[in-house]
């Protein structure tokens, strides 16, 4: 096993869950994505470069999925969490039951098709 899913299996319930069910979603979505292990988190890299990042933040309730080219992202801009960071943004989930497949399945697309763009607007 490598660290990034040593990472997501080494959580605690219902982070675990969630992970699992998310690298299902991502995997299955954009098949050509790459687990890395990044900054001490699972990162997404699509050719060669950053795509999004699960993490679980230390005192925190829930999981994010953050989005590398998130200032190009279009869908869903009202599910989206900033909290103090200027460009990086996010969905969270903590709960199994807030994890709308139909929305990240939609906002991994954009995030494809815009990939190409990078990190700043």
């Amino acid at each position: 096993m490598n660290p990034a899913e040593d990472y997501i299996l080494d959580q605690k319930e219902p982070f675990k869950s969630i992970l699992l069910q998310l690298q299902v979603l991502i995997e299955t979505t954009i098949p050509e994505v790459e687990l890395k292990f990044k900054y001490r988190i699972p990162f997404y890299y699509l050719d060669g470069k950053p795509f999004c990042y699960l993490n679980v933040p230390k005192k925190k309730a829930y999981v994010d999925v953050g989005f590398w080219s998130s200032a190009h992202l279009s869908v869903h801009q009202d599910k989206m969490v900033t909290e103090g960071r200027k460009v990086m943004k996010s969905l969270r989930y903590p709960s199994l039951d807030h994890l709308d497949a139909e929305v990240l399945i939609e906002v991994l697309q954009n995030a494809l098709e815009v990939n190409h763009k990078g990190f700043w607007k």
